[in-house]
Formats: C-alpha cells, structure tokens, sequence
C-alpha cells in the first residue's frame, strides 16, 4: 500500500502506472468526485495550453526523403535529382 512521504509525496503503483501510461516527468490532474478523487495523465500541453506538437504536423514541403536532406545538409551533394549519389558512388572519407 503506497504511503505518503514527509514532502508529500505519493509512488504510483506500476501496475496503475502502466494502465494510465505513466511514465518519469508526465504531469498527472486529480479530480474530486462524490465517490472520492480520481487520477488522470495529462496531456501535453504548452505554457498556452496548445499542443506542443501542433506546429509540427502536417505535410512535408519536400518530396526529398530524410537521409538525403540530411547528405545534402552535410554538404555531401547539392540539391537535385541526377546530382544526388546512388549506392554506387564513394561519398567523401569513404575509400
């Protein structure tokens, strides 16, 4: 049975962890009802109560995969379509 410590603080057992998907850092709300209280993960949330993620979604503003932009970034080729190395050819440092 989980105790309270000095500082207040309470562990969660792993198995109600595990349900909820708890896990190190996630924020967790309690929430008074007439049978008691009930807990509950947070979601994500910003300072403004937006989803951290929102700005992030949607659509690529490319057709280039991820390891060529990221060979291209490296400078290893420039942009392009036939200027980009296939399999083949040696990228620079490779023998």
């Amino acid at each position: 049975m989980p105790r309270v410590t000095t500082k207040g603080q309470v562990t969660i057992p792993k198995e109600i962890r595990d349900a909820l998907g708890i896990k190190p850092g996630d924020e967790i709300t309690f929430k008074k009802s007439d049978a008691g209280y009930t807990i509950r993960k947070q979601a994500p949330t910003t300072a403004d109560g937006d989803d951290p993620f929102e700005k992030y979604r949607g659509h690529a503003d490319s057709d280039e995969t991820m390891p060529d932009r990221m060979r291209r970034l490296r400078g290893e080729y420039p942009r392009g379509g036939d200027e980009s190395p296939d399999e083949t050819d040696n990228l620079e440092g490779d023998a």
